[in-house]
């Protein structure tokens, strides 16, 4: 078997990046927020003080042994953030950004892959896309869903995974999490790999003939994953048209569908002895002390660890690691919080025929997929 390790969204810009040591320019063009600093003095108020410039591995927390230990598992993040000294914000309301010289954060992370199929990566335009391109692979950390061209957007990484095996990994976005038609990327244009909105059943078809070069090199060994962007921030419902793009995805030979933008995990599903995780929430963000969506605790976030076998590309088992953001950190969560979680998930999960449980490795919660799958 080979471990994966897949994350949702990791938010490194706004307040964030304020307590690494080479914060951008605060200033913001949000409607009721004007610097980046009111999110740091939210969270402080909310768990107190942070100290700050904090080193590169401080976001990171009690994740960090969890990823040592699961070396070499590739590490996949959906970076929903531009790492960018551009002033050239884009009038969306809502920019995040990152100073270039603090990269580091993602290598003292392990990050061995980032998504950029996304709302943010394009916050400050083509310029800020090309420099978030150019400072990733200057770290050695391939993007992916993005790039100078339609070709290299759509371009699948191949990541080592140990024992001779790869991963196959390719991703692309739709227009119902926020991302803009203008941000597609043509053959002379940069941006990111968008799936065009149309019938459900046509998007289903366009991602199949998307997802059929990547599976055409596959090898003996290999992995294909499908990481997708999609859908609204909040709420637990499962569009039918995500289903019906993820099957056909594993229909087309993708072995794993790895969806994101929800700011709190959703449902997943076994199909076809396949996984398809429908949203995993944030991971890391600088939401603590915003109001208004409690309910979801988008505090308690999941590091998501699929063991596939390389040779049939089937779930072998799902281990879904907890944590909690406190003061921009992950750390443990209690035993209730890692309960309701585990509730919640297998309140979602349940409504595909599976079930989360807990497990003798604490905090850790388990897939138990259903008998058969369809």
């Amino acid at each position: 078997m080979i471990t994966l390790c897949l994350t949702g969204d990791v938010m490194l810009g706004r307040g964030v990046d304020q307590i690494l040591p080479h914060p951008s320019d605060p200033a913001l063009h949000e409607r009721y927020v004007r610097s980046a600093l009111d999110y740091v003095e939210l969270a402080e108020r909310a768990n107190g003080p942070i100290s700050r410039p904090v080193d590169y591995h401080y976001v990171w927390g009690r994740a960090l042994p969890v990823l040592q230990e699961l070396a070499p598992a590739p590490l996949i993040i959906n970076l929903e953030t531009s790492i960018t000294t551009s002033d050239a914000a884009l009038p969306k309301g809502i920019n995040y950004r990152m100073h270039p010289a603090n990269e580091p954060v993602l290598e003292a992370g392990r990050v061995d892959a980032c998504v950029l199929a996304n709302n943010h990566v394009l916050d400050w335009g083509p310029e800020g896309l090309l420099e978030t391109l150019a400072a990733l692979e200057g770290a050695g950390i391939p993007p992916v869903g993005a790039g100078r061209d339609l070709d290299a957007a759509r371009a699948p990484v191949a990541l080592e995974a140990g024992a001779g095996s790869r991963i196959l990994l390719f991703a692309f976005g739709l227009s119902d999490s926020g991302i803009p038609p203008g941000w597609a990327a043509a053959p002379h244009r940069p941006g990111v790999s968008l799936l065009p909105d149309a019938a459900a059943r046509s998007m289903a078809e366009r991602a199949a003939a998307m997802a059929a070069p990547i599976v055409a090199l596959k090898q003996p060994g290999d992995v294909v994953v499908a990481s997708v962007h999609w859908g609204s921030n909040w709420g637990y419902a499962i569009p039918r048209r995500h289903r019906l793009i993820a099957h056909t995805l594993v229909d087309a030979g993708v072995d794993l569908v790895h969806g994101h933008s929800s700011h709190h995990p959703r449902a997943g599903e076994v199909y076809r002895d396949r996984l398809i995780l429908y949203g995993c929430g944030d991971f890391l963000d600088d939401y603590e002390g915003i109001s208004g969506y409690e309910e979801f605790r988008d505090d308690l976030v999941v590091l998501y660890l699929p063991a596939v076998d390389p040779d049939s590309g089937k779930l072998m088992g799902l281990d879904m690691r907890p944590f909690r953001i406190r003061k921009m950190r992950l750390e443990d969560p209690s035993t209730r919080e890692v309960e309701w979680l585990r509730a919640t998930l297998d309140r979602e999960f349940g409504r595909f025929g599976a079930a989360v449980v807990g497990s003798d490795r604490e905090p850790m919660l388990r897939l138990r997929p259903p008998a058969s799958d369809s």
